[in-house]
C-alpha cells in the first residue's frame, strides 16, 4: 500500500465528477458534499457526459442536462460545472478528458477524479483504464448494495497496491492514489427519478427544487 508524506497544508486538490446527470439529483450532489468535507476538497467540477459508452442514452438532450447541473449548484461555492465533454459527439471517454484537464493544469497539481462504487467494479471495462492513475488519484464513494471486492485477485491486487487510507495522501503527489471515501449511502437513482416521472409520482424529495420546476418547466421524463 502506498505510504503518505506529511500533509502539505498549503496543497490544493482539484477534484472532478462526471456523470451522465439524467437528471442531477441528491444521490449525486449529498455524498460528494460530505465527501469534499471529509477529503478537503475546495472545489468539485461537475463534468456531464454527452455520449456516455457504456450506459443507456440520456433523455434529456445535453443543453437540458447541462442547465440541470447549473441549477442544481448555483450558488453553492464548492461546486462549479465544465461543460466540456458535451461539446464533444463522440462518445466521451473519461481518460481523453482527464489527460486534458492535466494538459491545463499543469504536470504537479493533485488531481482528483471521483466515482461510485459501481463504477470501481467496473472500471476494467472503461476505455484505457489502466492509465487513469497515469494523470489523477481516484476517490471512490460508497454506493448501497455493490459488493466490496474486485472481481478477480489481479484487479484486487491493484486496488490494493495504490489504495490510501487517509485522504491527505491526495494531496501529497499528482495521481497514482486511490482512496475510498466513508461517504452517506443515499440509495437514489436518475432510474428511479425517471420512472417516478413517467408514473406520475412526486419527486420533490429526491432532487432540488429548481431542477425539479425545470424538469416541469420542460416536460421531460413523461411517458
Amino acid at each position: 500500500m502506498p505510504q503518505s508524506t506529511p500533509h502539505s497544508p498549503s496543497a490544493s486538490l482539484l477534484a472532478f465528477f462526471g456523470g451522465t446527470f439524467d437528471p442531477i439529483h441528491y444521490g449525486h450532489l449529498k455524498p460528494v458534499a460530505s465527501l469534499a468535507e471529509q477529503a478537503g476538497f475546495e472545489r468539485v467540477v461537475l463534468l456531464p457526459n454527452n455520449v456516455p459508452p457504456h450506459r443507456p442514452q440520456p433523455e434529456a438532450t445535453p443543453q437540458q442536462r447541462l442547465e440541470m447541473a447549473r441549477l442544481a449548484v448555483a450558488g453553492n461555492p464548492l461546486f462549479t460545472v465544465d461543460p466540456r465533454e458535451l461539446a464533444v459527439e463522440t462518445p466521451s471517454y473519461t481518460i481523453e478528458t482527464l489527460a486534458t484537464l492535466r494538459k491545463e493544469h499543469g504536470d504537479n497539481c493533485p488531481l482528483a477524479f471521483i466515482i461510485g462504487q459501481d463504477s470501481l467494479l467496473t472500471l476494467h471495462k472503461w476505455h484505457r483504464w489502466e492509465s487513469l492513475l497515469d494523470f489523477c488519484h481516484i476517490v471512490v464513494m460508497a454506493r448501497p448494495g455493490y459488493q466490496e471486492h474486485l472481481d478477480t485477485p489481479a484487479l484486487q491486487h491493484w486496488y490494493d497496491t495504490h489504495r490510501v487510507t487517509h485522504p491527505d495522501a491526495l494531496k501529497q503527489k499528482p495521481a497514482g492514489f486511490i482512496y475510498q471515501a466513508n461517504t452517506p449511502l443515499l440509495d437514489i437513482s436518475a432510474t428511479e427519478i425517471r420512472e417516478r416521472r413517467h408514473a406520475g409520482l412526486d419527486c420533490s424529495d429526491l432532487l432540488p427544487f429548481a431542477v425539479e420546476r425545470y424538469i416541469e418547466s420542460q416536460g421531460l421524463y413523461r411517458q
